[in-house]
């Protein structure tokens, strides 16, 4: 089975891992994010990408939920202590990997080549492709302002209410070579539960992509990224409650018209699934909690056999 996964986050990042333990890693397709980029002390930062990466090598901080395991900080401690912009926190292990990317992009290559790169590097046999290879940035439009994604989300600890979510550069934005290559070879597309506005939704800003899963000749499926009307982390509750009107899964089915055939949704969620049935949306209920390795597992393989469950 080739399956292609649209993902960013944490919990994208974990259940991506979940799916490679039972679908063989080389068949499998991460489309991630890059609306999260930043540039941090001169160097180019892909957290998403990077988060992804780290999962499927088994190095990165699973108790954190990002970076690298086993990490130290002695150089951002030089940095806070000359003055130097630490807001965003890189650990030493880390800066590695940034120096790496940073150069390679400098030389002309595009991020998805030095994806590739690094994914080799690494041991990691899933394709790893960054959306796009152009510069796609997410923006909050908040109560307090207009703050570009890690601004809001690390430095203000995303305390703003959002109003609105956008996206500078996806006009110009072209899927990065072989994402649309993987969508229309796939048996199955997932939808990872990520937040459906700041992390899936970069995604879909990529007019072909979301014209690829409109047109698409196989079942999508998504997972929500909600417990029992919660997020697991981050602010993705808060952002439904404000611009989807609500926090229940047919709120999340909501975020995906016409792209979606499934959605698989935690057992504290089940008294929505007729109403996900409702908006023309196929419910799956499961336990949808990732806290260990095992149920990483049982949600991707609830998720890869949802077509056949529903």
């Amino acid at each position: 089975m080739k399956v292609a996964i649209l993902t960013g986050g944490v919990g994208g990042a974990r259940f991506l891992r979940g799916v490679v333990e039972v679908v063989d890693p080389a068949a499998v397709t991460a489309i991630v994010n890059v609306g999260d980029d930043l540039e941090v002390l001169g160097l180019s930062v892909s957290p998403d990408l990077d988060s992804v990466l780290y999962a499927l090598a088994g190095i990165g901080d699973e108790e954190r939920g990002w970076g690298r395991a086993d990490e130290t900080w002695n150089a951002l401690g030089t940095v806070e202590s000359l003055g130097g912009e630490s807001w965003f926190r890189l650990g030493d292990r880390d800066l590695g990997l940034h120096l790496v990317r940073t150069n390679a992009l400098k030389e002309g290559a595009p991020l998805s080549a030095v994806t590739a790169r690094l994914a080799a590097v690494l041991g990691v046999e899933t394709t790893v492709l960054p959306a796009t290879d152009e510069q796609v940035r997410t923006w909050l439009d908040t109560t307090n302002g207009s703050f570009s994604f890690q601004e809001w989300f690390v430095a203000r600890r995303h305390r703003d209410p959002v109003d609105r979510v956008r996206f500078e550069g996806t006009r110009e934005a072209r899927p990065a070579p072989g994402v649309l290559e993987a969508m229309h070879e796939a048996d199955l597309i997932l939808i990872a539960p990520s937040n459906p506005f700041v992390s899936i939704g970069p995604i879909l800003a990529v007019e072909r992509i979301r014209f690829a899963l409109e047109r698409r000749r196989v079942p999508c499926v998504a997972v929500s990224p909600l417990i029992g009307g919660r997020a697991v982390k981050g602010p993705a509750a808060a952002m439904l409650q404000r611009l989807q009107g609500g926090i229940s899964a047919v709120h999340v089915a909501q975020c995906y018209p016409g792209l979606i055939d499934v959605l698989v949704i935690d057992q504290e969620d089940e008294a929505a699934a007729d109403a996900v049935s409702s908006a023309g949306v196929r419910p799956v209920v499961t336990q949808t909690l990732m806290r260990d390795a095992a149920s990483r597992k049982s949600l991707a393989e609830a998720a890869l056999n949802a077509v056949a469950l529903a």
